[in-house]
């Protein structure tokens, strides 16, 4: 499912309009980014729960030549799933 089968999807189970659903997915996405940006955790009881994870810096190795290269620290997206949906799933 793409961001535009999942707003059609949104507007027909809600029974809204596909601009008032592609409004409303893009809102919660830009707010679940702000307050991930900032640091905060984003949780949705049950369904699961995003937060930001530092990755340390370390060395890697080119594939192609098998040169040591390094790789810079960076900051992650983590996504764990909640129990209903883990449940929901299998």
């Amino acid at each position: 499912m793409n961001k535009t089968n999942l707003i059609d999807a949104m507007a027909e189970s809600a029974g809204i309009t596909k601009a008032e659903a592609k409004k409303a997915l893009e809102s919660f996405l830009e707010n679940v980014e702000g307050a991930l940006k900032k640091g905060d955790r984003v949780s949705l009881v049950g369904f699961g729960s995003w937060s930001v994870s530092k990755r340390a810096a370390r060395e890697g190795r080119n594939p192609q030549t098998g040169k040591t290269i390094k790789i810079a620290a960076k900051n992650v997206v983590k996504f764990k799933a909640g129990s209903d949906l883990q449940k929901s799933v299998n």
